[in-house]
């Protein structure tokens, strides 16, 4: 935001007001296109990130919206397509308002794989019933010997498949691609990196920036191995949008 604000010329706050609401925009329309789509195959994750501080330093008389900010978001694997997120805490409530979004927009019994958390499996049933194919990538990690001297995730020591509901294809349980949209997220989000000093003062600029990515990611960000946007791909989109095209939807806001 400085150095836009040093290009421009614009005061920052400027830049906010105007990011800010495109982003409502982009999530407005994103809302209202992403929808009736043939997914078949998807993939949910959380990522986190915090806005004004960590959890642990939230205090009482701190504004709504402070402390852990985690991103429920759904990849379809066929087409790499960001159908829908949920910004929010790690909760039941949170979790199952992501699940019902995501049942609301696919139109095709789909097989769904998700981590180990537990809470998916209650937001599923009640959104999906039993017309799902759900099943868990459960991964057991263990201790870094060199983690005191180095930041470093967590080593993966084992992968276990679990069908939960349905019959899913065993080849198919993967969350290959919605861990891979994870470091899409942190590599173009800077809010998003790890060990980071730029982080979002409020809740609304940290869904706008969201907001924002996903609607360059699904529309104007030509995928390498599809050789077009996921939106081209599913079908929601007859051409690749440019940034002109995506600042336009604050004229039709």
């Amino acid at each position: 935001m400085r150095s836009t604000a040093r290009i421009t010329g614009m005061a920052r706050n400027t830049i906010d007001k105007l990011l800010v609401e495109l982003g409502a925009a982009c999530s407005q329309y994103q809302d209202t296109t992403l929808r009736n789509l043939p997914c078949r195959r998807l993939q949910v994750e959380e990522v986190w990130a915090f806005c004004y501080c960590k959890e642990k330093n939230v205090r009482e008389g701190m504004a709504d919206g402070s402390g852990d900010a985690w991103t429920w978001a759904v990849i379809d694997a066929d087409t790499k397509l960001v159908p829908c997120w949920v910004v929010g805490k790690r909760t039941p409530e949170t979790c199952e308002a992501f699940v019902s979004d995501m049942a609301s927009r696919v139109t095709e019994r789909v097989q769904l794989t998700s981590d180990g958390l537990a809470m998916y499996y209650k937001a599923i049933v009640k959104a999906f019933g039993e017309d799902i194919d759900y099943a868990k990538l459960v991964k057991t990690y263990g201790l870094d010997p060199e983690a005191g001297r180095r930041y470093s995730p967590a080593i993966c020591t084992s992968c276990e498949k679990k069908s939960v509901i349905g019959d899913p294809n065993p080849d198919q349980i993967s969350t290959s691609y919605i861990e891979r949209q994870n470091l899409t997220m942190r590599m173009g989000m800077r809010r998003f990196t790890r060990l980071t000093n730029a982080f979002s003062k409020k809740l609304e600029n940290h869904a706008a920036a969201i907001s924002l990515h996903m609607m360059y990611y699904n529309f104007a960000r030509v995928h390498q191995t599809l050789k077009t946007t996921p939106a081209v791909a599913a079908g929601v989109a007859d051409h690749v949008w440019t940034i002109e095209e995506i600042v336009g939807l604050l004229d039709s806001k």
